[in-house]
C-alpha cells in the first residue's frame, strides 16, 4: 500500500471511530415561524373545502331515479343491448364464432 491510501484509510477510520455528538445550540430544536403559516393555510384550505363539499352534497337530490320512467321504460322496451347491428329482423342467435376476427374478413 502507497501513503495516500493508509493516509485515507486512517482518516476514515477517525471519523467512523467517532462518537455522535448530541446536536446542541442556540438554534437547535427551534421551529421556523414560516411552518406555522404553511400549517395554518393548509388546515384554513381544509375547512373552506369540507365546507363547500358539503353545501354541495345538500343540494343533491336523494335518488336519481326519474320521477316518472315511462317515457325511458317505453324506448327501451324490445332493445336487446347484446344484439349486433344490422343482423337482420327477428334473428336472435349468436353469432358463429370464426377463427378471423370480423375486421379482417374478406
Amino acid at each position: 500500500m502507497n501513503a495516500l491510501t493508509v493516509n485515507i484509510v486512517a482518516g476514515a477510520a477517525d471519523i467512523l471511530a467517532q462518537t455522535p455528538s448530541t446536536p446542541s445550540g442556540p438554534e437547535f430544536g427551534k421551529a421556523s415561524p414560516i411552518g406555522l403559516v404553511v400549517i395554518l393555510a393548509l388546515l384554513a384550505g381544509v375547512v373552506l373545502l369540507v365546507r363547500s363539499m358539503n353545501k354541495k352534497l345538500k343540494n343533491l337530490p336523494e335518488t336519481f331515479e326519474p320521477e316518472h320512467p315511462e317515457p325511458d321504460q317505453e324506448v327501451d322496451e324490445g332493445t336487446d343491448r347484446g344484439a349486433i347491428h344490422g343482423g337482420g329482423a327477428g334473428k336472435t342467435e349468436p353469432p358463429k364464432p370464426t377463427d378471423t376476427p370480423p375486421n379482417l374478413q374478406k
